[in-house]
Formats: structure tokens, C-alpha cells, sequence
């Protein structure tokens, strides 16, 4: 699928490096250099930097933003185990109701005794 996108633009710019084959002095205005090359080069070379550039910038300014998250992402898995000590001592709270519950206290009469029972004491 990448390929079908890629191919075509790959396509058009060598033909655009193919017809603009005549040549040109570059020069940086303070010093006294000058490159001689085709215009097409040239162009497709001034397009990579310009792209570069770009990338660059959007790298830079998207930063902030990974630095955000990677925040928000620690403070939410900080109190997601939080959350899971919370859940298991309200287990543990409840496991021991539970079980005091069940467990009549040790001199405490039975709730309901029945006439056999009531006889023995």
C-alpha cells in the first residue's frame, strides 16, 4: 500500500530533476562560493532542507506536549495502584466481617435453642 503512494511521487520528481537540467550558479550572499548545478537538483534539494526543517520544528514543538503526557501517564498508574490497595483492603475488610459474622462470640448464648437445649442448661 506504501508503495502505491511513494512510486508515483518518486516518479514525478525524477522527471522534474530530468527537465530542468540547465545550470545554475548558487551563491550565499557573505561568501564568496558559488555551486554550480542543475535546476532541478536544486530545487529538489531546497525542497529537502525546507522538509527537514519542518520536521525539525514540529519535533521540537510537539515536546511540550509528550512531556504532558508521559506526566499524566505516571500520575495515572500511580493511582491505579492506589486504587488496587483500596480494593484489596476493602476485600480484606469485608472477608473479616464476614467472618466475624459467621463466628458467634465465645460465651455468648446460641440466637435460637430449642427445648432439648434449653433443658441442659
Amino acid at each position: 500500500m506504501r508503495w502505491l503512494l511513494i512510486l508515483p511521487l518518486l516518479v514525478l520528481l525524477v522527471l522534474f530533476a530530468l527537465s530542468n537540467r540547465e545550470a545554475v550558479v548558487l551563491r550565499l550572499w557573505p561568501l564568496d562560493l558559488g555551486l554550480v548545478a542543475p535546476v532541478g537538483v536544486a530545487m529538489l534539494a531546497l525542497a529537502a532542507v525546507g522538509f527537514l526543517l519542518g520536521a525539525f520544528l514540529a519535533w521540537a514543538g510537539s515536546l511540550g506536549a509528550r512531556r504532558r503526557a508521559r506526566r499524566i501517564e505516571r500520575a495515572a498508574k500511580a493511582l491505579e495502584a492506589e486504587l488496587a490497595a483500596l480494593r484489596a483492603r476493602d476485600a480484606a475488610a469485608r472477608a473479616a466481617a464476614e467472618g466475624r459474622a459467621a463466628q458467634p462470640a465465645a460465651g455468648a448464648a446460641p440466637a435460637l435453642a430449642g427445648p432439648a437445649e434449653a433443658g441442659r442448661r
